[in-house]
């Protein structure tokens, strides 16, 4: 054997080699084979790379994470408690991945976090009342789950909120009155759920709400004047309930001094 091929022979031994271990340990992580230093990984951009699999649980050694986007990958099973450990996290994206199991109550140790996104997913269980410990957050994705039970009230407590989207799940019970404590939020989405009642009369603290869809669900009683009052109101989706008060026909449109609801729907 020549000394080409004893060279050649040493170098694809390394190689391999470097495949087994090619993290550092206490270093760097590995994640879907590809390693990342613990100091210098400020963000995560995986976006769309046709992941699989769970997310796994190292993902929370990265403890100097600003950004993960995980979204739009075929990822499955649990989304990681460990990810709790991420204090530094502002921007969080899951969404449109096929994860299961409940939203982990160590999110609401992200108290940076200014985008959750976990819509269009598998996830079942309750909203955990953690999510309120998040008082930075503006931008709440939930919808397109299965998830169940009541909106918690420590919502109240997410006064930076500017869109809320918990549509096309099974939430049940009342809207808490609390929501109207939410006076920076743009847009109000809770459709095609399982809530009933009656609208609370504190939507009308949402002075700067534009768009309100609380359609396909079992809300009744009357469609308080509060929702009227909203300067800022631009479309409205309220049909597929139990309203006392019914109107015609199906699209109308209110005008209120200088300012017009286009598409107040409130019948199918």
């Amino acid at each position: 054997m020549n000394i080409t091929n004893i060279a050649k022979i040493f170098i694809s031994a390394i190689y391999s080699l470097s495949l087994i271990y090619c993290c550092l340990e206490d270093v760097e992580v590995e994640l879907w084979n590809q390693c990342y230093n613990v100091q210098t990984t400020f963000k995560l951009n995986l976006s769309g790379s046709g992941l699989v699999g769970e997310i796994p649980s190292q993902i929370g050694s990265l403890y100097n994470l600003h950004s993960i986007d995980l979204s739009n990958n075929q990822l499955s099973g649990n989304i990681p408690s460990s990810i709790g450990k991420l204090k530094k996290l502002t921007f969080l994206y899951l969404q449109d991945n096929q994860l299961t199991g409940t939203i982990p109550r160590e999110l609401g140790k992200l108290v940076n976090l200014h985008r959750l996104f976990l819509s269009s997913n598998r996830l079942t269980g309750s909203i955990p009342s953690e999510i309120g410990n998040l008082k930075d957050l503006e931008y709440l994705y939930l919808f397109k789950n299965n998830l169940s039970g009541h909106i918690p009230i420590e919502i109240q407590k997410l006064v930076n909120l500017f869109k809320l989207d918990l549509s096309s799940n099974q939430l049940s019970g009342i809207i808490p009155m609390e929501i109207g404590s939410l006076i920076k939020l743009n847009s109000l989405r809770m459709f095609n759920n399982q809530l009933s009642g009656e609208i609370p009369i504190s939507i009308g603290n949402l002075l700067k709400l534009e768009f309100l869809f609380l359609q396909d669900n079992q809300l009744s009683g009357n469609i308080p004047i509060e929702v009227r009052k909203l300067k800022r109101l631009s479309h409205v989706g309220l049909y597929g309930n139990n309203f006392s008060l019914q109107f015609s026909p199906n699209i109308i449109q209110l005008k209120k001094d200088e300012n017009i609801i286009d598409y107040l729907q409130l019948n199918q």
